[in-house]
């Protein structure tokens, strides 16, 4: 008998979700826990797994639109069952999804359009509303779906065809659709933002609004460190099966000086500073379709290893599309590694609610001025590298943010802790 595949509950904060993609098609079979869409929402990006083994027979909602949890998103058809495949599941292009600007329901039907021209005109309602954003008459448009149907590519096309000769009053009054995935880069064409880029610039704005930002930045002599992993790290890897990087030192030393300092772990709420009682540290993760920040809790009870490991499994899982919401919130202090890049430092935007968050610069070797005991100068090839700290100058003054950035270069610079 038939199964309904819902939008699951993400987290108990989260109330809908977006699909961003189909990865199976009306028709297709498939097994229990094989991914067969992808979501977002405020949170994650997640794939979601099909509940039981069968055959997908309708999608009932489209990729872009946004809906309710539990909403019946498709069907399967289980156990062998004869199944009629119709709806959207029958021939709906990838990406002619219904729009939503909060939360709708989105289905397939087409509308069959009269035209004195060509008798017929079929369409889904992505298309109808491009259409009606460029001031066009889709009887102009070929269409290459079955019967003669007017796909989202076709408008696409005929809008990138017809562009450069069209006169400011067929100029689109705003970009295509959010629910739109991006169509090729073409000069002088808007492209629509999705979902997890949307959500991103709102906060960025909202942490720029909120917060006066203050920045201050340290060149750390990483020599210690960096001689102990080219010595340690082939036997770290085959020891306990993770990569030794440089991270977890940094994570390492955030910790102890977060310890020390708790004021840069805390946050400002409703007018009081609230110190947390646990480091939950983010670690910011760059995806081809934008950026996550996974977190580590408690981060002040895990070792160098446990480190190392949390922070491997959770970078691995992010761009997997396998983290849970839980997993990216909650922190209360922020590393981003910018320097991954070849950037010699950057100025970071507070994740908020936290008060601060360390940007990691790239690692170069530079000649480098010593000081002895005896206060003779030398000259040595040493491997620095910069560390910049945003903070929320409301509960943070640069006193503390030097007393901070002093502890965290000292233990790095000074490493004494075992790794393994």
């Amino acid at each position: 008998m038939p199964t309904d595949v819902v939008m699951p509950q993400m987290g108990e904060s989260i109330f809908e979700g977006t699909i961003t993609k189909w990865l199976k098609k009306a028709g297709d079979s498939v097994e229990k826990d094989e991914p067969l869409f992808e979501i977002s929402t405020d949170k994650v990006d997640a794939e979601i797994a099909a509940p039981e083994a069968g055959v997908l027979a309708e999608i009932k909602v489209l990729e872009g639109a946004t809906v309710e949890v539990n909403t019946v998103v498709a069907i399967l058809a289980i156990g062998g069952e004869t199944i009629n495949v119709a709806g959207a599941a029958n021939g709906v292009d990838s990406g002619d999804a219904a729009v939503s600007g909060a939360s709708a329901t989105a289905t397939s039907t087409e509308q069959v359009v009269p035209s004195p021209a060509q008798g017929k005109l079929r369409s889904s309602p992505l298309v109808r509303r491009i259409a009606k954003e460029n001031h066009l008459d889709l009887s102009r448009i070929a269409g290459s779906g079955s019967q003669g149907r007017i796909t989202k590519e076709d408008i696409l096309r005929y809008l990138s065809d017809n562009s450069a000769g069209r006169s400011a009053r067929d100029t689109p009054v705003s970009p295509a659709p959010q629910a739109l995935l991006a169509p090729p880069q073409v000069a002088g064409q808007g492209v629509p933002m999705t979902k997890m880029r949307s959500i991103i610039a709102e906060r960025m704005v909202e942490s720029v609004r909120i917060s006066p930002h203050v920045h201050t930045v340290y060149k750390i002599d990483m020599t210690r460190i960096a001689k102990l992993r080219e010595r340690e790290k082939a036997r770290f890897e085959q020891r306990h099966g993770v990569k030794l990087t440089y991270m977890p030192f940094i994570a390492a030393a955030a910790v102890q000086a977060l310890n020390k300092f708790p004021i840069v772990n805390a946050s400002l709420i409703d007018n009081l500073i609230y110190y947390h009682s646990e480091i939950n540290l983010g670690i910011a993760v760059a995806l081809e379709w934008g950026l996550i920040v996974p977190v580590i809790k408690q981060a002040e009870n895990q070792s160098f290893l446990g480190l190392a490991r949390a922070i491997a499994d959770l970078a691995v899982r992010a761009r997997s599309k396998k983290l849970l919401p839980e997993e990216a919130q909650g922190s209360t202090f922020t590393l981003t590694n910018s320097g991954v890049f070849g950037g010699e430092f950057g100025t970071p935007i507070i994740n908020q609610p936290e008060s601060a968050i360390l940007a990691i610069g790239g690692l170069r070797k530079e000649p480098v001025v010593l000081t002895d005991a005896e206060g003779n100068d030398t000259i040595a090839i040493r491997s620095m590298q910069h560390f910049c700290l945003g903070f929320d100058h409301r509960t943070i003054d640069g006193a503390e943010a030097g007393k901070f950035m002093s502890e965290f270069a000292h233990t790095l610079e000074g490493w004494n802790r075992q790794i393994a």
